[in-house]
């Protein structure tokens, strides 16, 4: 694990964007950084190796990026948290609201872990409202899940309090923009 490695001097921030008045926390600049992107795959193998975890579930797209390597360093399954119409089989499908309207999620339903404790990792928890989604498709499909990662949290808009009931983990947390 590298418990001292700065990954906030890794993340790229690039105002207005994706509108006025955003700050945007860039990961792609800590994916392109080798280094930076180990620390981020030794850090969550440090926490979550020994724990009982069936399978990892990523959120489409980036969480895709740091839930692979992270199942393949723990020999467990991926599943994998599209949006609607991705997934060419049959899926489980949960809608849900966002800040500009709705969306909706959808997992293979065969590769949904029966009992089996689920890990969800995304790349950002901002509102919480994607991983709420996840959280809740995963459980009413049989699966148990209790813990999040996520490399960048944003706590000031108040993904803590929607997601009380899990076990949340980040590398980096912004109290504000």
């Amino acid at each position: 694990m590298s418990a001292t490695y700065d990954f906030d001097a890794a993340i790229r921030r690039i105002p207005d964007f994706p509108k006025p008045g955003v700050l945007f926390y860039d990961i792609t600049s800590l994916i392109g950084n080798a280094e930076a992107f180990g620390a981020v795959i030794d850090t969550m193998k440090h926490l979550y190796q020994g724990r009982r975890i069936d399978a990892i579930a990523a959120v489409e797209a980036r969480g895709f990026l740091f839930a692979t390597p992270l199942a393949y360093l723990l020999n467990l399954p991926t599943i994998l948290i599209r949006k609607k119409g991705k997934l060419p089989g049959t899926t489980v499908e949960r809608s849900f609201s966002l800040e500009y309207g709705e969306d909706t999620i959808q997992i293979h339903r065969g590769d949904i872990p029966i009992g089996g404790n689920v890990l969800i990792v995304d790349d950002l928890i901002a509102t919480g409202g994607t991983i709420r989604a996840a959280v809740d498709l995963l459980r009413e499909s049989g699966a148990c899940v209790s813990e999040l990662f996520s490399v960048i949290g944003l706590p000031f808009l108040g993904f803590r309090e929607l997601l009380s009931d899990c076990s949340i983990e980040t590398l980096v947390c912004y109290e504000g923009e």
